[in-house]
Protein backbone atom coordinates (compact mmCIF):
# COMPACT_ATOMS: atom_id res chain seq x y z
CA UNK A 1 0.00 0.00 0.00
CA UNK A 2 1.17 3.76 -0.83
CA UNK A 3 0.24 5.16 2.52
CA UNK A 4 2.29 8.54 1.39
CA UNK A 5 -0.82 8.50 -1.76
CA UNK A 6 -3.49 7.29 0.02
CA UNK A 7 -3.21 10.20 2.81
CA UNK A 8 -2.65 12.67 -0.02
CA UNK A 9 -5.88 12.11 -1.48
CA UNK A 10 -9.02 14.29 -0.16
CA UNK A 11 -12.36 13.00 1.32
CA UNK A 12 -14.41 11.41 -1.03
CA UNK A 13 -17.51 8.32 -1.49
CA UNK A 14 -14.83 5.67 -0.18
CA UNK A 15 -12.35 7.83 2.14
CA UNK A 16 -12.43 9.19 5.23
CA UNK A 17 -9.83 11.01 7.19
CA UNK A 18 -10.48 11.20 11.36
CA UNK A 19 -7.51 12.70 13.53
CA UNK A 20 -7.96 10.19 16.53
CA UNK A 21 -9.92 7.32 18.05
CA UNK A 22 -11.35 9.30 20.39
CA UNK A 23 -13.79 10.22 16.94
CA UNK A 24 -14.90 6.35 17.49
CA UNK A 25 -18.32 7.23 17.39
CA UNK A 26 -18.18 9.03 14.21
CA UNK A 27 -15.90 6.21 12.72
CA UNK A 28 -18.94 3.77 13.32
CA UNK A 29 -20.92 6.16 11.86
CA UNK A 30 -19.33 5.91 8.49
CA UNK A 31 -18.30 2.00 8.76
CA UNK A 32 -22.10 1.57 8.64
CA UNK A 33 -22.28 4.62 5.71
CA UNK A 34 -19.12 3.07 3.61
CA UNK A 35 -21.11 -0.72 4.51
CA UNK A 36 -24.34 0.62 2.71
CA UNK A 37 -23.07 2.57 0.07
CA UNK A 38 -19.39 1.51 -2.01
CA UNK A 39 -17.49 0.09 0.68
CA UNK A 40 -14.39 2.24 1.50
CA UNK A 41 -11.39 3.18 4.07
CA UNK A 42 -10.91 5.33 7.12
CA UNK A 43 -7.58 6.42 7.94
CA UNK A 44 -7.40 7.64 11.95
CA UNK A 45 -4.29 10.08 12.32
CA UNK A 46 -4.64 12.51 9.76
CA UNK A 47 -6.92 15.78 9.66
CA UNK A 48 -9.50 16.74 7.54
CA UNK A 49 -6.72 18.81 5.70
CA UNK A 50 -4.44 15.90 4.72
CA UNK A 51 -1.86 16.63 7.44
CA UNK A 52 0.06 13.74 9.32
CA UNK A 53 -1.19 13.78 13.19
CA UNK A 54 -0.52 10.21 14.01
CA UNK A 55 -1.95 8.18 16.62
CA UNK A 56 -0.99 7.56 20.35
CA UNK A 57 -0.83 3.39 20.57
CA UNK A 58 -1.72 2.14 23.43
CA UNK A 59 -1.54 -1.88 24.98
CA UNK A 60 -5.42 -1.82 23.83
CA UNK A 61 -5.72 0.34 21.19
CA UNK A 62 -6.61 -1.58 18.17
CA UNK A 63 -8.47 -4.30 20.65
CA UNK A 64 -10.46 -1.76 22.00
CA UNK A 65 -11.45 0.21 18.48
CA UNK A 66 -12.38 -3.84 17.52
CA UNK A 67 -14.82 -4.10 20.11
CA UNK A 68 -16.58 -0.75 19.86
CA UNK A 69 -17.03 -1.08 16.36
CA UNK A 70 -18.63 -4.66 16.87
CA UNK A 71 -20.42 -3.85 20.01
CA UNK A 72 -22.66 -1.10 18.02
CA UNK A 73 -22.78 -2.21 14.20
CA UNK A 74 -25.69 -4.25 13.77
CA UNK A 75 -25.30 -7.02 11.92
CA UNK A 76 -22.01 -7.18 13.29
CA UNK A 77 -18.75 -6.02 11.26
CA UNK A 78 -15.43 -7.15 11.19
CA UNK A 79 -13.49 -4.50 9.18
CA UNK A 80 -9.83 -4.96 8.44
CA UNK A 81 -7.72 -3.02 11.08
CA UNK A 82 -4.21 -2.61 10.29
CA UNK A 83 -1.53 -0.17 11.62
CA UNK A 84 0.97 1.58 9.11
CA UNK A 85 3.99 3.90 9.90
CA UNK A 86 4.47 6.46 7.88
CA UNK A 87 7.60 9.34 8.83
CA UNK A 88 7.97 8.14 12.10
CA UNK A 89 4.34 8.22 12.83
CA UNK A 90 1.55 5.34 13.56
CA UNK A 91 -1.57 5.91 11.47
CA UNK A 92 -4.73 3.40 11.41
CA UNK A 93 -6.18 2.35 8.68
CA UNK A 94 -9.84 0.75 8.87
CA UNK A 95 -11.03 -1.02 5.17
CA UNK A 96 -14.81 -1.53 5.13
CA UNK A 97 -16.39 -4.00 2.41
CA UNK A 98 -19.91 -3.39 0.89
CA UNK A 99 -22.26 -4.87 2.66
CA UNK A 100 -24.34 -6.97 0.17
CA UNK A 101 -27.84 -5.96 1.44
CA UNK A 102 -27.05 -2.26 2.53
CA UNK A 103 -28.77 -2.94 6.09
CA UNK A 104 -26.02 -2.28 8.83
CA UNK A 105 -27.33 0.06 11.34
CA UNK A 106 -24.61 2.22 13.73
CA UNK A 107 -25.70 2.57 17.13
CA UNK A 108 -29.60 1.70 15.85
CA UNK A 109 -29.34 3.75 12.75
CA UNK A 110 -28.72 3.25 9.06
CA UNK A 111 -25.84 5.87 7.67
CA UNK A 112 -24.63 6.17 4.12
CA UNK A 113 -22.55 8.22 2.36
CA UNK A 114 -22.99 10.89 -0.31
CA UNK A 115 -19.98 12.40 -2.12
CA UNK A 116 -17.42 12.91 1.12
CA UNK A 117 -20.21 13.04 3.72
CA UNK A 118 -21.85 10.83 6.02
CA UNK A 119 -25.30 10.99 6.24
CA UNK A 120 -28.65 9.07 7.81
CA UNK A 121 -30.45 6.84 5.36
CA UNK A 122 -34.06 7.86 5.14
CA UNK A 123 -36.77 5.63 6.84
CA UNK A 124 -38.20 5.20 3.21
CA UNK A 125 -34.96 3.57 1.72
CA UNK A 126 -33.79 1.92 4.94
CA UNK A 127 -37.69 0.04 4.07
CA UNK A 128 -36.84 -0.15 0.39
CA UNK A 129 -33.66 -2.23 0.90
CA UNK A 130 -35.38 -4.66 3.39
CA UNK A 131 -38.28 -5.24 1.51
CA UNK A 132 -35.55 -6.35 -1.47
CA UNK A 133 -33.87 -8.27 0.85
CA UNK A 134 -36.72 -10.03 1.62
CA UNK A 135 -37.44 -10.12 -2.07
CA UNK A 136 -34.21 -12.07 -2.64
CA UNK A 137 -34.46 -14.18 0.28
CA UNK A 138 -38.34 -15.22 -1.11
CA UNK A 139 -37.29 -15.99 -4.38
CA UNK A 140 -35.37 -19.22 -4.77
CA UNK A 141 -33.91 -18.04 -8.55
CA UNK A 142 -32.47 -14.29 -7.07
CA UNK A 143 -30.57 -16.52 -4.64
CA UNK A 144 -26.50 -17.10 -4.65
CA UNK A 145 -25.62 -20.93 -6.09
CA UNK A 146 -23.18 -21.11 -3.53
CA UNK A 147 -20.76 -23.86 -4.65
CA UNK A 148 -21.22 -22.67 -8.55
CA UNK A 149 -18.06 -21.00 -10.14
CA UNK A 150 -17.94 -19.34 -14.01
CA UNK A 151 -16.59 -22.78 -14.78
CA UNK A 152 -19.73 -24.54 -14.53
CA UNK A 153 -21.44 -21.90 -16.89
CA UNK A 154 -21.96 -23.35 -20.68
CA UNK A 155 -20.54 -20.49 -22.41
CA UNK A 156 -21.93 -21.81 -26.30
CA UNK A 157 -25.54 -21.31 -24.62
CA UNK A 158 -24.93 -18.40 -23.05
CA UNK A 159 -24.10 -16.37 -26.21
CA UNK A 160 -26.98 -18.26 -28.53
CA UNK A 161 -28.98 -16.93 -25.31
CA UNK A 162 -27.89 -13.17 -26.08
CA UNK A 163 -28.21 -13.66 -30.03
CA UNK A 164 -31.63 -14.90 -29.69
CA UNK A 165 -32.90 -12.16 -27.29
CA UNK A 166 -30.94 -9.59 -29.08
CA UNK A 167 -32.47 -10.49 -32.36
CA UNK A 168 -35.74 -11.63 -31.29
CA UNK A 169 -36.42 -9.38 -28.09
CA UNK A 170 -34.22 -6.34 -28.54
CA UNK A 171 -31.93 -6.98 -25.61
CA UNK A 172 -28.91 -4.14 -25.63
CA UNK A 173 -26.18 -6.44 -24.69
CA UNK A 174 -23.34 -7.13 -27.01
CA UNK A 175 -22.17 -10.76 -27.37
CA UNK A 176 -18.65 -9.92 -27.42
CA UNK A 177 -18.93 -8.72 -23.97
CA UNK A 178 -17.41 -11.23 -21.30
CA UNK A 179 -18.61 -14.04 -19.78
CA UNK A 180 -18.96 -12.20 -16.71
CA UNK A 181 -20.38 -8.91 -17.80
CA UNK A 182 -22.71 -10.79 -19.98
CA UNK A 183 -23.83 -12.64 -16.77
CA UNK A 184 -24.02 -9.65 -14.72
CA UNK A 185 -25.86 -7.19 -17.10
CA UNK A 186 -28.70 -10.29 -16.70
CA UNK A 187 -29.10 -10.15 -13.65
CA UNK A 188 -27.75 -13.61 -12.66
CA UNK A 189 -24.57 -12.77 -11.50
CA UNK A 190 -24.35 -11.18 -7.83
CA UNK A 191 -20.99 -9.89 -6.32
CA UNK A 192 -19.10 -12.11 -8.67
CA UNK A 193 -21.19 -15.07 -7.71
CA UNK A 194 -24.06 -17.05 -9.92
CA UNK A 195 -27.26 -16.96 -8.90
CA UNK A 196 -29.73 -20.35 -8.72
CA UNK A 197 -30.75 -18.66 -12.63
CA UNK A 198 -27.55 -18.50 -14.22
CA UNK A 199 -26.94 -22.55 -13.11
CA UNK A 200 -30.98 -23.04 -14.62
CA UNK A 201 -30.42 -21.28 -17.48
CA UNK A 202 -27.31 -21.82 -18.77
CA UNK A 203 -25.36 -24.50 -16.59
CA UNK A 204 -23.50 -27.29 -18.18
CA UNK A 205 -25.25 -29.47 -15.76
CA UNK A 206 -27.59 -28.20 -13.61
CA UNK A 207 -28.56 -31.34 -12.45
CA UNK A 208 -25.17 -31.47 -10.18
CA UNK A 209 -26.51 -29.02 -8.03
CA UNK A 210 -30.38 -29.65 -8.02
CA UNK A 211 -30.72 -32.98 -8.01
CA UNK A 212 -34.55 -32.08 -8.58
CA UNK A 213 -34.74 -30.23 -11.52
CA UNK A 214 -35.77 -32.25 -14.15
CA UNK A 215 -38.81 -33.29 -15.87
CA UNK A 216 -40.21 -37.20 -16.01
CA UNK A 217 -42.63 -37.47 -19.22
CA UNK A 218 -44.67 -40.49 -18.97
CA UNK A 219 -47.59 -41.64 -21.48
CA UNK A 220 -49.82 -43.85 -19.57
CA UNK A 221 -52.31 -46.04 -21.18
CA UNK A 222 -55.82 -44.62 -20.95
CA UNK A 223 -56.48 -42.41 -18.58
CA UNK A 224 -55.61 -43.43 -15.28
CA UNK A 225 -52.30 -43.01 -14.13
CA UNK A 226 -52.45 -46.03 -12.65
CA UNK A 227 -52.74 -48.32 -15.82
CA UNK A 228 -48.93 -49.71 -17.48
CA UNK A 229 -46.84 -46.65 -18.44
CA UNK A 230 -45.99 -46.75 -22.43
CA UNK A 231 -43.49 -44.54 -22.59
CA UNK A 232 -41.15 -43.11 -19.86
CA UNK A 233 -38.35 -40.07 -20.29
CA UNK A 234 -36.16 -38.64 -17.67
CA UNK A 235 -35.22 -35.11 -19.14
CA UNK A 236 -32.13 -33.05 -18.17
CA UNK A 237 -30.10 -30.06 -18.95
CA UNK A 238 -30.83 -26.94 -18.85
CA UNK A 239 -34.30 -25.41 -18.71
CA UNK A 240 -34.77 -24.05 -22.29
CA UNK A 241 -33.42 -27.80 -23.30
CA UNK A 242 -36.18 -29.36 -20.84
CA UNK A 243 -38.54 -27.31 -22.51
CA UNK A 244 -38.08 -28.04 -26.00
CA UNK A 245 -37.45 -32.09 -25.32
CA UNK A 246 -40.78 -32.30 -23.01
CA UNK A 247 -42.47 -30.83 -25.87
CA UNK A 248 -41.31 -33.25 -28.46
CA UNK A 249 -41.98 -35.87 -26.05
CA UNK A 250 -45.75 -34.49 -25.64
CA UNK A 251 -46.24 -33.96 -29.60
CA UNK A 252 -44.82 -37.77 -30.14
CA UNK A 253 -47.73 -38.77 -28.56
CA UNK A 254 -50.92 -36.79 -29.48
CA UNK A 255 -52.57 -37.70 -32.50
CA UNK A 256 -53.11 -35.16 -34.99
CA UNK A 257 -56.00 -35.14 -38.08
CA UNK A 258 -55.20 -34.94 -41.45
CA UNK A 259 -58.13 -33.65 -44.16
CA UNK A 260 -58.39 -32.47 -47.75
CA UNK A 261 -60.91 -29.87 -48.04
CA UNK A 262 -62.60 -28.94 -51.31
CA UNK A 263 -60.84 -26.02 -53.12
CA UNK A 264 -57.57 -26.50 -51.49
CA UNK A 265 -54.37 -27.54 -52.76
CA UNK A 266 -52.45 -28.28 -49.67
CA UNK A 267 -53.78 -31.13 -46.83
CA UNK A 268 -55.16 -29.71 -43.88
CA UNK A 269 -54.15 -30.53 -40.56
CA UNK A 270 -54.97 -30.21 -36.96
CA UNK A 271 -53.51 -31.37 -33.63
CA UNK A 272 -55.81 -32.35 -31.10
CA UNK A 273 -54.65 -30.55 -28.64
CA UNK A 274 -53.88 -26.46 -29.56
CA UNK A 275 -50.04 -26.36 -29.03
CA UNK A 276 -50.24 -22.78 -27.90
CA UNK A 277 -51.58 -23.99 -25.14
CA UNK A 278 -49.42 -26.67 -24.74
CA UNK A 279 -46.58 -24.73 -24.97
CA UNK A 280 -47.62 -22.03 -22.89
CA UNK A 281 -48.57 -24.43 -19.95
CA UNK A 282 -45.05 -25.52 -20.23
CA UNK A 283 -43.14 -22.48 -20.00
CA UNK A 284 -45.77 -21.60 -16.97
CA UNK A 285 -43.81 -24.23 -15.06
CA UNK A 286 -40.23 -22.75 -15.43
CA UNK A 287 -38.86 -21.78 -12.33
CA UNK A 288 -36.80 -18.56 -13.32
CA UNK A 289 -38.35 -14.91 -12.32
CA UNK A 290 -35.68 -13.11 -14.44
CA UNK A 291 -37.50 -10.83 -17.05
CA UNK A 292 -35.26 -11.57 -19.73
CA UNK A 293 -35.03 -15.36 -19.07
CA UNK A 294 -39.18 -15.22 -18.99
CA UNK A 295 -39.40 -13.19 -22.18
CA UNK A 296 -37.35 -14.72 -23.97
CA UNK A 297 -38.46 -18.28 -23.04
CA UNK A 298 -42.31 -17.10 -24.12
CA UNK A 299 -41.10 -15.99 -27.74
CA UNK A 300 -39.67 -19.38 -28.42
CA UNK A 301 -42.89 -20.81 -26.63
CA UNK A 302 -44.58 -18.18 -30.12
CA UNK A 303 -41.70 -19.36 -32.21
CA UNK A 304 -42.15 -22.83 -32.23
CA UNK A 305 -45.83 -22.71 -31.81
CA UNK A 306 -45.78 -20.89 -35.00
CA UNK A 307 -43.22 -23.56 -36.49
CA UNK A 308 -45.65 -26.66 -35.32
CA UNK A 309 -48.87 -25.10 -36.72
CA UNK A 310 -47.06 -24.68 -40.48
Amino acid sequence: MDLQKLISKTESETIEFKESTGEWKEIIATISAFSNTKGGKIVIGVSKSDKLLGVDIGKDTIENLTNQISQNTDPKIHPSITLEKIKGKFIIIVKIKESSDHLVLAFGRPFKRVGKSTVKMSKDEYERHILEKHKEKLYFDSQICKEAKLKDINKERLLWFVKEARLHRGLDIEERLSMEEILERLKVLKERRLTNTAILLFGVNPQKFFLQTLIKAIRFRGYDVTEDMLDFKTIEGDILIQFEKAEDFIFEHIPKQAWIEEGKLQRQEKWLYPPKAIREALANFHPTQSSYCESLLLGEVRRRSRNRNK
